[in-house]
């Protein structure tokens, strides 16, 4: 196995504490690619291998036209193979009305891929054989106090009249789906669920190279510029030139590179999410938490989520503020949570602490752009994104091949980078404290 690149600000952070993803564990080993060497041409160039960067090859190899696939280290080395799996056909926020009020035609489109992402992602994994590596099970957002059910029930209005396959649960539904009397009833989607993201990434990869579409790894864009008729990007060893571009690195997009896509880079605050998981549950306990194996993550600022993989871990995650021996604390936090939601995981074992970037915006909607002639990028997953990067993959291979973007369904915006960006991530830890304050304060106004 080749040596990851050793690049500041690549890596995650890989500490006393820390293991590898749980997926890194669990799934068998991708195809080794080659690193490039020498200048190459290519119809369109496609800068990262994770799931918008495959997808948007693979539907390219669909149309017999030819692309590349540069990636810094391996195929969902980045936050395609490092997040939690939860698929989710929606946003944290806005809601459809918001959407299509503020983008109108293009807000309609980009709603109805949003419904319909999930669906996509599984008939993609089934494709595969992926079996219980991805189990469309549903997706379930449990109201933390009974105020929220307010949002859960305006919610699911909206997704309503979009066709989406959505159901209000009152609060004994919501018990029996998720084992727990902690929360107030919710939304179910049924297109949701859960998935390996490693396994699915590492399935597009061969699929796309089996397609004939070139990936090449332990290749970082080092830059990229316009030359007459065509884009020029510069690797460590080697050269692009390519008709058509598109940029798929979201919260990684500086990692490597500060020029890369500066303005881009700086429209979003990269925050670390920190996951854990715990070692196989007994079948006696398994019954009684999320029976179902159905995805679920509440209504909170400071997120309350959990899901099984097909070992019968549950797999979770949090964050907190001190910087002092994160994993070790991550582990408590984490264990603690568990038994409230269920006191049977009392003395489970966490056995995997891992972490990777979210590109977060500060109205938590993602960010799209024609960033200069046949060239596109997004970014702003806003932890909402394993389902939806494979769809907006397929609309920006469409892009880059001339689609008018009057057919995409992404509402393309310019890139506004934010001011002070380098201080709100400094200090974007604290915004926990924030989000656990005004849960609190909810609670209270509930009790």
């Amino acid at each position: 196995m080749r040596t990851r690149l050793g690049l500041c600000g690549v890596a995650p952070y890989t500490g006393k504490g820390c293991t590898e993803p749980l997926w890194q564990t669990v799934t068998p080993a991708g195809v080794d690619f080659p690193q490039l060497v020498g200048t190459i041409k290519t119809d369109v160039l496609i800068i990262g291998a994770g799931f918008t960067g495959l997808s948007a090859a693979m539907m390219l190899r669909q149309q017999g036209v030819e692309a590349t696939i540069l990636e810094a280290q391996e195929p969902g080395a980045g936050a395609s193979g490092r997040n939690s799996g939860l698929v989710i056909p929606t946003l944290t926020r806005p809601d459809p009305d918001d959407i299509i009020r503020n983008y109108g035609a293009s807000g309609e489109r980009f709603v109805a891929l949003l419904r319909d992402c999930a669906d996509g992602l599984f008939e993609i994994a089934s494709t595969f054989g992926l079996d219980r590596q991805a189990e469309q099970s549903g997706w379930l957002q449990p109201a933390h106090t009974p105020g929220r059910m307010v949002l859960i029930e305006r919610r699911a209005a909206q997704w309503r009249k979009w066709g989406a396959r959505v159901e209000v649960l009152d609060r004994g539904q919501t018990r029996h789906a998720i084992g727990s009397e902690m929360w107030f009833g919710g939304l179910l989607n049924n297109s949701g669920g859960i998935v390996n993201p490693l396994a699915l990434v590492r399935a597009m990869a061969k699929a796309t190279s089996d397609a004939g579409g070139r990936i090449y790894a332990q290749t970082p864009a080092l830059s990229l510029d316009r030359e007459a008729d065509c884009w020029h990007v510069t690797t460590t060893r080697g050269e692009v030139r390519a008709k058509s571009l598109i940029v798929a690195t979201n919260a990684y997009t500086d990692a490597i590179s500060k020029t890369l896509l500066p303005d881009v880079a700086r429209e979003i605050v990269p925050v670390t999410s920190w996951l854990a998981a715990t070692e196989p549950l007994p079948e006696t306990v398994r019954r009684s938490i999320l029976p179902t194996r159905l995805a679920m993550s509440d209504t909170r600022g400071d997120l309350h989520f959990a899901r099984y993989d097909a070992d019968h871990r549950l797999i979770s995650g949090g964050a907190v503020v001190n910087p002092v021996d994160r994993p070790s604390r991550l582990k408590l936090l984490i264990s603690s949570r568990l038994e409230r939601m269920w006191p049977q995981t009392r003395g489970l074992k966490i056995e995997f602490v891992w972490n990777g970037r979210i590109g977060m915006t500060p109205d938590r909607f993602p960010r799209f752009h024609s960033i200069g002639p046949n060239a596109f990028a997004w970014a702003g997953c806003n932890g909402r994104a394993v389902a939806l990067s494979i769809a907006v993959g397929r609309e920006l291979a469409k892009a880059s091949i001339g689609v008018p973007l009057e057919k995409i369904a992404l509402p393309f915006s310019s890139p506004a980078p934010l001011l002070a960006q380098t201080f709100i991530r400094w200090v974007s830890p604290l915004a926990l404290l924030h989000y656990r304050r005004i849960d609190a304060k909810e609670y209270e106004r509930s009790s």
